[in-house]
């Protein structure tokens, strides 16, 4: 069996030293996982090392299915007796025979994320706390922050600087709850995913000799996606290991993206800390981008201090230059992206499956997906549900549908106790029972709502209905976008999704907003000579309608980058290139947020195989109107001897170019546009005590600081529903008006 041969030296070497502490620096691209599959075959065909001796962790099933699949076909079946599998799953494997240990049964009930937030909200309940201020989104993270940083009830309760960012964040019973949600789980015999990492932990530190036990049968340890560690896992590792030092972690610094799960880069970072003797492989040659791709994802990590220094290259073509596409609006961006996918596939008779589109937020998919809809391109979306899908999308949409028909069944049914208005689903079934009896509309028994109900119900349901009437007034005289708007805001949606302050529900307000967006930009389209509600619901119907095959696996691939992890594609489109979106707003806080970003902008971009498309927009519909962009920081940081800037496709991409010496294409350095003239835009370091101010006393004429635009005064604060906004005075980039639950300013004293 001759599978060394087809290594290179740096995979070979990984491969053969298999004695002590080991990390390998798999560089994206550099056959990682090849390299841990022949690793594990020559440990136990080569070294004779027992497979139950052999603990390999992954973090996804699918990852670890794989490998097995690949060793099994070089050694056989004995590949099948590795200890192989998720940190999770692998662990609750060992607490399933070592449950007594820690007073639980051996059959004890793992929860899932809705049993645990279903447990919380009785909790919430059961203590009379506000629901809206102890959302179970936001307690489940905190608690599960808490775990991931081995931090138990009991030391959340005692501890003076957890009790005061509770406090400062208005959420002073969180210990509480934590207390009573472990004792919840304990008396139900149950843990949620957290607990198999943290109980894994309590075990090997009180009972020595169940950690003893396991030292000893686990000889080699390997650790795939080190970067992606959080400080539990990494602890159970080290312990595992601790006895015979064979632990080999796996991973590419440059590609940890995964901060708001837990994650810890320093954990590869520092390994050397702890392992003085390690011994470190780089695997630098890619094998799956041109050198074009290559060089040019190099240019961007370099720009990051914190890192492992490495020099990744490849043997392949040159390939085509990397192409920029500037577009005057999201929805141009779109266009030019699904156009640019017809063309390619059909000169090069390529399939939908050999592209990829990817974005920061799953919100940009909206102008995506409509775009390759009108050119009847297949597609997909990965880790997230099509935007018209989406709950908080489908909600909204069931409003509208209700004004324009209130005999529309299913939207009543979705929106009549949505935000909640006190009609139960006892009182919605009499409601149905009363239209079908009495054979007529819903409408009707709705605004004859006393006459079927009684008591709180029927008075909720006259208002209701009242609200209806004056959106379907309102319907009459003013457009879709003007309809859709006060529908979102008087409804109550609006202000439900935003005091969801967690990301899943920052996430679902801005999914709303650029439903609004969609909207808008129907109105203010000259195209649509109708601006009606109703003919914008009859043309998404049209356009949402799933009439493709959902067999046909040939499909365009749509994704947030964070999804895309691990995967490759012979044609990558990376969309959204804006300052503000990518990198997000809210990761420019600190050196260590913007080099996430820039890392997440680098996995991005190693993504491609062969063709890689880098695209911007002039402007953008957010929260309902159409904003100016400037370009991502992240362009200006490319390397332009491999930037080709497109002008075929949007006729606004001529205007874009790279001032200053001639270069490749005579284009050099990105220069954005200038802010305003006479302001030369300066890059500003925010002050070292910076950290966001409270902003709900903001006021005009106060001085203030923020960390991108520096230092300030504030001109107007204005209020518009749940949206407060600011019009500021920024001494190097002129006036701004943000949005203040999302920007990040100092009140400067």
């Amino acid at each position: 069996m001759d599978y060394l041969s087809s290594l290179n030296p740096q995979q070979r070497e990984a491969v053969e030293c298999t004695e002590g502490p080991l990390m390998i620096i798999a560089g994206a691209g550099s056959g990682k996982t090849r390299v841990l599959t022949i690793r594990i075959a020559h440990l136990i065909h080569q070294k004779g090392v027992d497979p139950f001796q052999i603990l390999s962790l992954t973090f996804t099933n699918k990852a670890a299915s794989e490998m097995k699949q690949r060793i099994e076909k070089l050694i056989g079946l004995e590949a099948r007796n590795t200890w192989m599998g998720t940190f999770h799953s692998v662990f609750a494997k060992i607490l399933r025979v070592e449950a007594g240990k820690l007073g639980y049964p051996s059959n004890f009930t793992i929860y899932d994320t809705e049993d645990s937030k279903s447990l919380i909200r009785s909790i919430v309940k059961e203590k009379k706390l506000d629901d809206k201020v102890y959302k179970p989104n936001t307690v489940l993270s905190r608690i599960s922050g808490a775990k991931n940083r081995l931090i138990s009830w009991q030391t959340y309760l005692n501890d003076p600087y957890v009790r005061a960012d509770d406090e400062a964040a208005l959420k002073p019973k969180m210990g509480e709850i934590y207390k009573t949600y472990q004792e919840r789980l304990f008396k139900s015999s149950a843990m949620d995913f957290d607990d198999l990492l943290f109980n894994t932990n309590v075990l090997f530190r009180d009972h020595p000799d169940i950690l003893n036990k396991y030292q000893q049968r686990f000889r080699y340890v390997m650790v795939d996606e080190f970067q992606d560690t959080n400080l539990s896992q990494y602890l159970i590792t080290k312990k595992l290991a601790a006895v015979h030092q064979n632990i080999c972690v796996v991973g590419d610094d440059a590609q940890s993206i995964y901060a708001f799960r837990g994650a810890d880069i320093q954990n590869i970072l520092n390994f050397e800390k702890d392992y003085p003797d390690l011994r470190t492989v780089k695997l630098e040659q890619n094998y799956r981008s041109t050198k074009n791709i290559v060089h040019t994802a190099n240019s961007i990590i370099a720009k990051n201090k914190a890192q492992l220094k490495k020099n990744i290259w490849t043997a392949n073509d040159h390939g085509a230059p990397i192409e920029l596409i500037k577009a005057t609006s999201d929805n141009e961006e779109g266009r030019i992206v699904a156009t640019t996918i017809f063309e390619e596939k059909n000169s090069l008779q390529l399939q939908n499956s050999d592209f990829a589109i990817l974005y920061r937020t799953n919100s940009q998919s909206r102008a995506m997906e409509e775009a390759l809809r009108k050119m009847n391109i297949a597609y997909r979306i990965v880790g997230g549900l099509s935007f018209y899908q989406r709950k908080e999308i489908k909600d909204l949409m069931a409003y509208l549908r209700f004004v324009v028909n209130p005999s529309d069944e299913e939207a009543f049914k979705r929106i009549v106790n949505y935000p909640k208005r006190g009609i139960g689903d006892t009182s919605v079934e009499k409601i149905l029972v009363a239209a079908y009896e009495h054979d007529i509309s819903i409408w009707e028994v709705i605004t004859h709502a006393s006459s079927f109900l009684s008591g709180r119900s029927a008075s909720s349901l006259d208002d209701f209905s009242v609200m209806i009437r004056s959106f379907a007034m309102d319907m009459e005289r003013k457009d879709a976008y003007e309809v859709a708007s006060t529908v979102a805001k008087q409804s109550g949606i609006l202000r439900e999704l935003y005091e969801d302050k967690t990301i899943e529900g920052l996430n679902r307000y801005e999914n709303v907003q650029e439903l609004l967006n969609a909207i808008k930009e129907y109105v203010d389209s000259p195209e649509n000579e109708i601006k009606t509600l109703g003919a914008f619901l009859q043309e998404i119907a049209l356009l949402t309608d799933e009439d493709q095959n959902k067999n046909n696996q040939d499909v365009v691939t749509l994704m947030t980058i964070h999804a895309s992890k691990g995967l490759e594609f012979k044609y990558v489109f990376v969309v959204g290139l804006e300052e503000d979106l990518f990198p997000s707003q809210m990761m420019m806080q600190s050196r260590e947020d913007l080099e996430e970003e820039r890392r997440l902008f680098y996995v991005a971009t190693t993504r491609a195989m062969d063709r890689l498309y880098l695209s911007h927009a002039m402007t953008r519909y957010r929260y309902g109107r159409l904003l100016s962009c400037e370009p991502s920081r992240f362009l200006e940081e490319l390397d332009p001897t491999y930037i080709k800037v497109n002008k075929k496709l949007g006729s606004s991409a001529a205007s874009f170019q790279f001032p200053g010496r001639e270069g490749n294409n005579g284009f050099v350095g990105l220069k954005r546009p200038a802010i305003r003239e006479g302001i030369t835009a300066k890059v500003h370091t925010p002050s070292p005590d910076f950290k966001p101010s409270n902003t709900n006393n903001l006021a005009e004429g106060m001085q203030v600081e923020h960390p991108k635009f520096g230092f300030g005064k504030v001109l107007k604060v204005e209020t518009e529903g749940a949206n407060r906004k600011a019009s500021i005075h920024f001494d190097n980039f002129g006036d701004k008006t943000l949005l203040l639950s999302f920007a990040k300013l100092r009140i400067v004293e």
